[in-house]
């Protein structure tokens, strides 16, 4: 019924639409409106809206991996955002720095302004979850984690976490491959960050 009563006002206002000419767009007001003839209607831009194929998968458990996969991704990907976002700023500002001790003073002052604001929610990820900030930080950055607390921290406070981190079953250098083993991962976080999913 709905698409009836649907199809008849579309059809009777979509109809007069098309012999009319458009005169004037304003943009002046918080909507956008378009005047034909006089009358003034509203005008939408409406986004994109993919269609993506189906996902086939093979059994129900590689189905909850695929989901338990995007899951931990949609909580990941914010986090390897902020680290992008900070590293961007920190090397802004260490530019500035003149003397190492002011380097050294700059630095430490970060990290505890970070680990006071984040580390109750890292303490709360999984093995994985870490696993995966470790390789979404290589993307954003395109420098592993090892890298980045070798560069402000030094190379025995970066051995050091990288041993904690081995033990842990993860590595700090670990490179993040698009085009290889992280395609599934590059895949979803490309839905994410547009949207789809």
């Amino acid at each position: 019924m709905r698409f009836i009563l649907f199809s008849i006002l579309f059809g009777l206002t979509g109809a007069g639409l098309n012999a009319q000419s458009v005169t004037k767009v304003r943009q002046d007001t918080l909507l956008r409106t378009v005047v034909i003839n006089g009358d003034t209607l509203p005008h939408i831009d409406l986004k994109e809206v993919p269609i993506l194929p189906a996902k086939v998968f093979k059994n129900r458990f590689q189905e909850r991996q695929y989901w338990r996969l995007v899951y931990n991704l949609k909580k990941v990907l914010p986090y390897s955002k902020i680290v992008a976002a900070t590293i961007t700023e920190v090397e802004f500002k260490l530019a500035t720095v003149k003397t190492d001790k002011e380097r050294r003073k700059f630095v430490k002052s970060m990290e505890d302004s970070l680990r006071k604001k984040y580390e109750e929610d890292l303490r709360q990820m999984t093995i994985t979850q870490g696993k995966l900030l470790l390789k979404l930080v290589d993307r954003e950055t395109s420098n592993s984690t090892y890298f980045w607390i070798d560069s402000y921290r030094g190379s025995v406070s970066a051995f050091f976490w990288q041993g904690i981190a081995r033990l842990f079953g993860s590595n700090l250098k670990s490179q993040y491959d698009p085009k290889g083993e992280d395609a599934i991962i590059e895949q979803i976080v490309t839905y994410i960050e547009r949207g789809y999913i």
